[in-house]
């Protein structure tokens, strides 16, 4: 059994010239687990795992995993920073503006950038970054109880 099906988390690690650590091992296990997690349902997950593992550790780990390419972080408005194993494909993301649940979308148009700006400014454009907002079925669920029951009073 190669080490990359036996343990592709530290196959991972060592692909991208990082140390491999119990930390990091359970970082990238909890995160192609759980995509979109925030750092704090993160270090959550790994406690549960491990024990103690310092909140810094876990902003740490997530540096160098986004430095190096094993993960990207999304950052849409008014909601907490989100980390993701998949990284480096041009996708976009849909959140719901109220719960924050965030979702893949796959590039709309295209190969990358899939998107073309009508003025470039002279930049050679690599990436486009979407984020489409909305309401997901938990939300809008939510949202129609409760327009009823105000409207029952």
């Amino acid at each position: 059994m190669t080490t990359s099906t036996a343990d592709p988390e530290a196959a991972a690690l060592r692909g991208a010239g990082l140390r491999v650590t119990a930390p990091r091992r359970a970082v990238l296990s909890w995160l192609a687990a759980n995509p979109h997690s925030t750092a704090d349902a993160i270090a959550a997950g790994v406690r549960s795992k491990l024990g103690s593992v310092s909140t810094q550790a876990i902003y740490n780990v997530l540096a160098a995993y986004t430095d190096a390419g094993l993960a990207r972080k999304i950052e849409p408005a008014g909601h907490p920073a989100r980390f993701e194993r998949r990284a480096g494909d041009n996708h976009h993301h849909l959140v719901c503006r109220g719960c924050g649940r965030t979702e893949d979308v796959d590039c709309t148009v295209g190969a990358a950038p899939c998107l073309t700006p009508v003025g470039d400014h002279d930049f050679l454009v690599d990436e486009a970054e979407v984020v489409f907002w909305g309401w997901c079925p938990s939300c809008r669920d939510q949202q129609a109880t409760t327009t009823q029951q105000e409207a029952r009073q």
